[in-house]
């Protein structure tokens, strides 16, 4: 059971017939009446660890905060069950010392045990050799890419071998495994121009993902991001963000919602963010609200182009209205903001005897 949906399920859970129970763990609050962590509450024999960084800043003071929530998961787990961590965390790498059970260490350094010797992408896949103690284990071909896909591809290799899983099946496994919804997911291509939708929002996970997604497709690359979250509409992360671009040939970023929610002391700035861009060079764009973005967007998106959304939330659909607005039959002409419907109409060349849809 995760927290997103997966392509190959429909459905963020997945009843096996196995005698164990994989759960993606979460340091956000439980409930309303309780602050700490939900992954407290848990029982778990063996524990991944991807990454310990201060987020949520409207849950945890600073690091040091969050990095107690994870070292009481970590003291959670028994003598003879197993943490899987990654090794190129220097926070995590120092916190699993403490551990009182094996500790398992992934990634690219060569200090783990566990390490992606090479990757390249053929034909669309992705091919990593893996490497344990220094030597070949295996060959995976995944559809996914990107560094932070394979980190965590590596750190199920590691499970599945705990598990005796036969390496035959987890290779077929992670060849077919389609990703997740929102998770660098192509919405579609139309006349040229190549959608994609993403739940990024914290700096880290919009540098990881910008960076993939350059590498992976050519053409300019449109970045479109959301502040949404409760932590990237305050300004804690206002400086991070300006490095967070890094490959995007442009950016583009409207006013984030809900900001009376936030004291104005503490809100995150979409100008100055902009504004933090351009004076690295990077093309970047602010705009008041989402439908002027998107009729910027329709209007000068051009073929060869790839344009990638970042939100944690709905983003008012704009990835879906940029592909219908990008249609071969249809144009956005308008949106009505307070019943959210837009209208459309057969391109000038194609109305006669076709008449209208709306």
């Amino acid at each position: 059971m995760i927290g997103g949906i997966p392509f190959d399920f429909g459905q963020n859970y997945k009843l096996g017939n196995g005698p164990w129970f994989v759960i993606e763990g979460d340091e956000y609050d439980t409930a309303f009446f309780d602050k700490g962590p939900k992954f407290l509450h848990y029982a778990p024999r063996m524990v991944i660890l991807t990454s310990i960084e201060f987020d949520h800043a409207d849950i945890y003071r600073d690091l040091e905060h969050v990095v107690e929530s994870f070292r009481r998961l970590i003291a959670l787990v028994p003598d003879d069950g197993l943490i899987i961590a990654n090794g190129d965390d220097s926070i995590i790498w120092e916190e699993v010392k403490q551990a009182g059970c094996p500790v398992e260490l992934y990634g690219f350094g060569n200090g783990n045990r566990w390490r992606v010797a090479q990757e390249a992408i053929q034909d669309g896949w992705t091919h990593v050799d893996i490497l344990r103690e220094g030597e070949p284990y295996a060959e995976v071909v995944t559809p996914l890419y990107g560094r932070h896909n394979i980190s965590n591809l590596l750190s199920t290799v590691v499970l599945a071998n705990a598990l005796e899983i036969p390496l035959p099946q987890l290779k077929k496994a992670l060849r077919s495994f389609q990703g997740v919804k929102r998770r660098q997911e192509v919405i579609g291509k139309q006349n040229g121009v190549l959608i994609l939708d993403d739940f990024a929002h914290h700096p880290t996970a919009v540098r990881e993902t910008v960076k993939a997604v350059k590498k992976h497709y050519s053409g300019r690359l449109i970045a479109v991001f959301e502040p949404r979250s409760n932590s990237s509409r305050r300004n804690i992360f206002q400086a991070q963000y300006a490095g967070a671009f890094e490959g995007a040939d442009q950016v583009m970023i409207p006013e984030p919602p809900l900001m009376a929610m936030i004291p104005p002391e503490d809100r995150f700035s979409s100008e100055g963010l902009v504004n933090d861009l351009k004076h690295r060079g990077t093309a970047a764009t602010y705009f008041e609200h989402t439908e002027l973005l998107l009729e910027h967007l329709i209007e000068t998106v051009q073929p060869g182009d790839v344009v990638l959304f970042m939100s944690n939330g709905g983003f008012d659909n704009l990835p879906r209205r940029l592909f219908a607005g990008r249609g071969d039959d249809y144009r956005l002409l308008r949106t009505d903001n307070s019943t959210k419907i837009f209208f459309a109409q057969r391109r000038p060349s194609e109305t006669k005897n076709k008449g209208f849809t709306g």
